[in-house]
């Protein structure tokens, strides 16, 4: 049954390279970013592009059963590629077939879209202008009923 989530962003969550990071909370608690922010850097590596040069965004996500890491990036000019990993047993695993994000993601996902749009769909893109945008999330400040 769907029940609202906790969603954040603030200006200032962006890792290294430039990827904005959200957060998504079962309950209503500030999620602790560390084992993600750890999981972020090696799973970066992993893919191998060009962070920096790349639009993307990130979310940490406390799900009701597992911590689930949902790392969304632009290529390709228009298309959205994400990738799903989920802490089980001490470990982050990619298993499209067991896992994938949820409607709840889907609001930052939507919010992301309307981002890329306005700063890099465009005559005159500004990856700058991508990462410094923030749209209102609608549950930001919901939380759980």
């Amino acid at each position: 049954m769907y029940k609202p989530r906790k969603i954040e962003q603030q200006d200032n969550w962006l890792d290294e390279s430039g990827v904005k990071i959200y957060t998504i909370t079962y309950q209503a608690n500030i999620l602790d970013q560390a084992l993600y922010k750890k999981a972020l850097i090696s799973i970066k590596q992993s893919i191998g592009i060009p962070w920096k040069n790349t639009a993307a965004f990130t979310i940490f996500h406390e799900g009701e059963l597992y911590p689930y890491l949902i790392l969304g990036y632009w290529q390709n000019g228009n298309e959205l590629f994400v990738r799903v990993y989920v802490h089980i047993n001490k470990h982050w695993i990619e298993d499209p077939a067991q896992f994938s994000f949820c409607l709840y993601d889907m609001e930052v996902m939507w919010n992301e879209r309307n981002i890329y749009i306005n700063t890099i769909d465009k005559d005159s893109p500004s990856l700058d202008a991508y990462q410094n945008t923030r749209l209102p999330l609608e549950s930001q400040s919901a939380l759980i009923e």
